[in-house]
């Protein structure tokens, strides 16, 4: 059985964002691990990226998986780049989902996250709310928020946002880092999700030796590939782990 860890976005804990997945899956040893954005009541006030590396490590040690397969969407995609630029030997593949940065230069030169500020900026649930309306393509139209009071996790999600916009921020990688990686990596995403992810794959493209990539048509960020398709996002992750442990 595969080893894998899976890290969810800044938004739904592991165990909802996953549940479709998983049952697809099946047979495989994962670990659904929630962002340590969240591992309190509310953020630590020395969160950074580091943690959620240093999350990542733990995670798998409690595991003892020495060597293993990393999945992360989103905000759990950026922190699983981040993890295979530090510790490239831990790591069987990475696979992402339309991660929240790269940590480039050029991503973060972009005027999109003058955006994200402004969002930031905003109080409580509209923040939240300007921070969906960015993972979208213009035009695209957000689907409808769930019936009923929102669920207890919602309520460290604002401050969760900030923490983790703050914290990628401050952190860079070095291109060579991704460079010098060489196990498999797959990454996804959606037609309908802002275009700065495909201008994202390409870069990513230019920079991983083992790059691939899949595109989802009619999906996007808030309805993204293991949620609307998991059998066919489970079958991707396998065939991509299976060339993985080939190699």
């Amino acid at each position: 059985m595969p080893d894998v860890i899976l890290l969810p976005g800044i938004i739904a804990p592991a165990a909802r964002r996953f549940r479709l997945l998983l049952e697809e899956l099946g047979g495989v040893d994962a670990i659904l691990k929630d962002l340590e954005v969240y591992a309190g009541d509310e953020p630590a006030p020395d969160y950074a990226i580091e943690t959620e590396i240093a999350g990542i490590a733990a995670a798998a040690e409690r595991a003892g998986f020495e060597r293993f397969h990393l999945y992360g969407h989103s905000g759990g995609g950026a922190c699983a780049l981040a993890f295979a630029a530090v510790h490239p030997e831990r790591l069987l593949s990475l696979a992402v989902d339309e991660p929240a940065t790269d940590f480039s230069h050029e991503d973060r030169s972009d005027p999109y996250f003058d955006e994200f500020a402004a969002a930031e900026a905003l109080p409580g649930r509209e923040a939240v709310a300007a921070f969906l309306r960015l993972q979208v393509a213009p035009g695209v139209e957000l689907p409808p928020p769930p019936e009923g009071d929102p669920p207890p996790w919602m309520a460290s999600r604002p401050a969760g946002i900030r923490a983790f916009l703050r914290a990628i921020a401050g952190h860079r990688v070095d291109p060579a880092r991704y460079e010098a990686f060489g196990a498999p990596v797959l990454y996804t995403h959606g037609s309908m999700s802002h275009p700065r992810w495909a201008a994202m794959r390409d870069r990513l493209a230019s920079r991983f030796p083992a790059f691939s990539s899949e595109l989802f048509d009619g999906l996007h960020h808030l309805n993204t590939s293991h949620q609307a398709e998991p059998g066919r996002t489970a079958a991707l992750l396998r065939a991509h782990w299976a060339r993985a442990e080939a190699s």
